[in-house]
């Protein structure tokens, strides 16, 4: 068979990840809070682009307004590109630069008041700080005192040490003993419990700490420590020969231990939700309202486009990219805008019965179900209910929260696993504590409501909303 090279013609389609198309998709599943760090990184990097100042959004938006009652609100990123505008800067550039201003500025107009200490920036006190400290009024031996900081500087932040003493005195250079004295002196220190290896030894320097401790308590956390994990006290009464009551009396005792000393030098890690989307019932409808706090108007510089008309070759080509940035930014905050409204908006038509009476009518709803009925994929819904909140009458939520699946009922309905889970927790916190529902009781009891649902599944969703087993709830009951 000879060989012979030959031409050919193919037509394929296939889809190329521009990094402007990268750019719009990344668009979408960003947070209110993260667009508006992209768009004032690119307000910073992109000369071409500005942001409208208020006053003219609000001309801007009369205008319209008049123009057309009935049309759909812009979006805050909608590009404004009108001649009479955008051929002159919004101010005297001369008169800011060289001018006195006639009036004070609203910072001269304010009477100096006295500093106040609410404003002053409090300093926290981390874990190793405290430590150290009562390590410098320990001991003056050079020595132990590095063996100390070594210690110290291998606690996670629970309190526990995270590396073996060999380890250490590899690390240090200083003999296993000289470490071995510098950990049992660091777990002398305030707040008890510190430097343990596990939640066994740190309840027992705990325990020890106390100048009269319980004995029983010591010996089940010493001895019986996994008896205790597994709630296995009548175990341990019948191994110490004592009654189960003296058994629960040291649990007690145990139980108001701290199993993580070092959280109370954790820094407070506050974070901050703001809504995305507000859904506000006005009249018999409910509306859906985007936060556009803090997303500015955008549009081109003019005096950038001017430049453009002389400019060579090489600044031309420049300009050009940057406008194609700036527009390419535009349009998809534009779109990322009305994608949210359309998808929230859905949302909202499928879960109509959830904001009017409560989670208990909370119905199952797919990616797919939204995805149908705005035109839109299924990766695309996702997205951009990624990282979102929605503020409803019913709280606060987030957009992932109104997908998941559903349970059939008798009569061919499906109701929510939220709402199983709802039912649940209300049937567990009406129970009579000293008889507590198991699994297969509460399976018989939503059964009897028309839920066809197996006991593995109502174990599954008890575990799910933090809720214990019948005989550990029974047990937790007699503590009480």
């Amino acid at each position: 068979m000879a060989l012979e090279a030959r031409l050919s013609l193919r037509q394929s389609q296939r889809l190329v990840m521009t990094p402007l198309l990268q750019q719009a998709i990344q668009l979408l599943q960003l947070s209110t809070l993260e667009l508006q760090e992209v768009i004032q990184k690119e307000l910073l990097e992109n000369p071409l682009l500005e942001e409208v100042s208020q006053e003219e959004t609000d001309h801007a938006e009369a205008r319209a307004a008049e123009a057309a009652l009935a049309s759909e609100p812009a979006s805050p990123a909608s590009t404004v590109l009108d001649g009479d505008r955008t051929e002159e800067l919004p101010f005297d550039l001369t008169a800011v630069m060289f001018e006195t201003p006639e009036e004070p500025t609203l910072v001269e107009q304010e009477e100096p008041s006295e500093l106040s200490f609410d404003n002053l920036v409090r300093s926290t006190q981390t874990l190793a700080d405290h430590l150290e400290a009562q390590l410098a009024l320990a001991t003056e031996d050079g020595a132990l005192r590095a063996a100390g900081r070594a210690v110290i500087g291998n606690l996670d932040e629970d309190g526990y040490l995270r590396a073996e003493l060999g380890e250490i005195a590899e690390l240090t250079k200083l003999p296993p003993e000289l470490v071995g004295r510098a950990l049992a002196l660091v777990q002398s220190f305030d707040p008890t419990g510190m430097a343990a290896r596990t939640l066994q030894e740190c309840l027992l320097l705990q325990l020890n700490a106390d100048p009269l401790p319980d004995p029983v308590a010591v010996e089940v956390v010493q001895d019986h420590f996994d008896a205790l994990a597994h709630r296995r006290f009548a175990e341990i009464a019948r191994a110490l020969k004592l009654p189960v009551e003296r058994i629960m009396e040291a649990v007690e005792e145990i139980s108001a231990l701290d199993p993580k000393p070092g959280r109370r030098f954790a820094p407070a890690d506050t974070r901050y939700v703001v809504p995305d989307v507000s859904v506000v019932k006005m009249g018999h409808d409910y509306t859906v309202l985007l936060n556009d706090d803090g997303i500015p108007r955008l549009r081109l510089n003019a005096l950038y486009r001017r430049l453009l008309r002389g400019a060579g070759d090489e600044a031309r080509q420049y300009v050009e990219g940057k406008i194609r940035s700036a527009l390419w930014l535009i349009k998809a905050v534009d779109q990322r805008q009305r994608t949210l409204r359309r998808v929230s908006q859905s949302i909202v038509k499928f879960q109509r019965e959830f904001l009017d009476k409560g989670v208990s009518r909370l119905r199952p709803l797919s990616l797919r179900d939204v995805a149908e009925d705005v035109g839109m994929h299924e990766s695309t819904i996702s997205r951009v209910t990624t990282n979102k909140y929605v503020e409803t009458p019913q709280g606060l939520f987030e957009l992932k929260f109104f997908f998941h699946s559903g349970i059939a009922t008798g009569n061919g309905e499906v109701v929510s696993s939220i709402s199983v889970k709802k039912m649940i927790q209300d049937l567990l916190a009406r129970e009579d504590p000293s008889k507590p529902l198991s699994d297969q009781e509460i399976t018989q009891v939503l059964k009897e409501r028309g839920l066809s649902i197996a006991r593995r599944t109502v174990a599954k969703y008890r575990e799910e909303v933090g809720l214990l087993p019948s005989h550990q709830r029974r047990l937790a009951a007699k503590t009480r």
